[in-house]
């Protein structure tokens, strides 16, 4: 079984994937934030350091799905190798931040590596408001994070929107913006018995 999160920043991903691993006894694949040596360089210089970061990620995503793979365990990953590629990276060229030339070695490396990797068999999606994300990207207080522009989380949103609309696999959205499930057990509860639907359904 491999579950995936999506969501734009400060979505609560890395919360609610800790919250199913435990639920079901999956293993997490967290996104690689606390070791990454780009992100603070690139939100106070996202023209200059938006490539590299996007490789970082790339190379991070990709190798341990491969790992963890390997080992056949039930996993739940936080943020997919999809959104990098198809939310994130164009979104980087349309402000400007990222070269035609860059972009599109990048989704080179991506169309690769996406040949060599599994898809989800249930993708998460976590829609949530521009006044949501930032109020929960705020209440983590991440000093790195503390500099995202506004249009940088809009136009993310936006590209999230249209993503998800188009994604052809299994696929669960569910709405935050009216749900705590760190503080409301019953809305944990809604989200679990959504996914154990549709986790039911891909084996009937």
């Amino acid at each position: 079984m491999y579950v995936a999160i999506a969501g734009n920043i400060g979505s609560g991903k890395t919360t609610l994937t800790s919250m199913l691993a435990e639920h079901f006894a999956w293993t997490p694949l967290y996104e690689p934030l606390e070791d990454n040596p780009y992100i603070a360089d690139f939100y106070s210089d996202m023209r200059r350091w938006a490539f590299n970061l996007q490789i970082y990620f790339l190379y991070k995503r990709f190798s341990r799905v491969i790992d963890f793979h390997k080992q056949n365990e039930n996993i739940i990953q936080d943020r997919t190798l999809f959104e990098d590629a198809q939310v994130f990276a164009p979104n980087l060229l349309s402000m400007g931040l990222l070269s035609l030339k860059d972009y599109e070695t990048y989704i080179s490396l991506f169309n690769l590596m996406v040949s060599l990797t599994p898809s989800p068999d249930l993708l998460i999606y976590l829609k949530a408001s521009v006044p949501t994300l930032v109020n929960q990207i705020n209440q983590r207080g991440r000093m790195y994070e503390s500099s995202i522009r506004l249009d940088y989380i809009t136009s993310l949103n936006k590209r999230y929107d249209e993503w998800i609309e188009k994604y052809e696999g299994k696929k669960l959205i569910i709405n935050v913006d009216d749900l705590n499930i760190v503080d409301k057990p019953e809305d944990l509860g809604v989200v679990t018995d959504k996914i154990n639907a549709e986790i039911n359904g891909l084996f009937k």
